[in-house]
């Protein structure tokens, strides 16, 4: 037998027969939670080892069938808040994508955007289609990082998010296949120090249209998932990421979680949040002690 942990979360409020719907598979109800910003609920439960599986998928459309959405965790993560979350950035923990953001300074917002939404539905290969991008880029002054750093707007729930991570006693990375130059800002405005991105190439005070050293691609984020629970000895990892180029990162991770995602990300990862809360996962794990 396995302890496991349901957790549900909603924009809106919890509907009674969600709860019931949960007991009736799980022989408990959900116990409505007071810890987080949105509806949220939870509970612990034994299954047998094989039936894992069962449960989750029975849950995860349970919950989408009210508008909700739910997950189950097994080992740590059942008892205890992850010792690692770790988020991509353009489009999760942030509402919107950076490179599209500075390519409209450049007059190319809708030629970039297309290629942007191509990648991340995983139609193009990710270092060639951000080469491509990053290239409609060429000549643009640098003040212009400062002022789409400056715009970019958290995800409702980031802060919250990552507040509730670090409550319990884990720590938060960003990983993102944009760029250093915007993310250490992110990450400074949430207390991140754990980060890993693109650079830009520069020249006499403008983009060149190049990045300079490795490419951060879906291999990639799963690398610095690995590296960074190894520096801080994670227990466990929740990984949440919105496109194919994040589908790596979350396989590797205990729970992997696709947030507003493309559908192919959405199929794949073990939890999926549909409305834009970024909080809701962290009712996928119970309420800290």
């Amino acid at each position: 037998m396995s302890d496991v942990h349901i957790g549900l979360a909603s924009s809106a409020a919890l509907n009674d027969a969600l709860l019931d719907a949960i007991a009736e598979v799980a022989s408990v109800r959900p116990v409505l939670r007071d810890d987080l910003g949105l509806p949220a609920a939870g509970c612990r439960v034994e299954v047998g080892e094989g039936d894992v599986t069962d449960l989750t998928k029975r849950v995860r459309r349970i919950a989408a069938s009210f508008d909700a959405t739910g997950a189950v965790t097994t080992g740590p993560l059942a008892s205890s808040a992850p010792g690692l979350l770790i988020s991509d950035v353009d489009s999760t923990m942030i509402t919107s994508e950076v490179i599209d953001m500075l390519a409209e300074h450049a007059g190319r917002r809708d030629e970039v955007a297309a290629v942007t939404e191509r990648a991340m539905r995983g139609e193009l290969d990710f270092a060639q289609s951000l080469a491509a991008r990053v290239e409609a880029l060429a000549g643009l002054p640098l003040r212009v990082i400062e002022e789409v750093a400056e715009a970019v707007e958290l995800s409702p729930g980031a802060a919250d998010l990552v507040a509730h991570v670090e409550r319990g006693g884990g720590r938060v990375a960003l990983v993102s296949g944009g760029f250093i130059e915007i993310v250490e800002r992110i990450a400074a405005r949430l207390g991140i120090d754990l980060i890993a991105a693109n650079r830009l190439e520069t020249a006499g005070g403008v983009l060149t249209g190049r990045t300079i050293g490795p490419i951060i691609d879906r291999t990639a984020k799963a690398h610095w998932l690995g590296e960074f629970a190894r520096t801080i000895e994670a227990a466990s990892v929740v990984a949440i990421g919105d496109g194919a180029n994040d589908l790596d990162m979350l396989a590797r991770a205990d729970l992997g979680i696709a947030y507003c995602a493309k559908p192919v990300t959405a199929r794949s990862a073990d939890a999926a949040i549909d409305f834009p809360r970024l909080d809701a996962a962290a009712a996928f794990w119970p309420k800290p002690a």
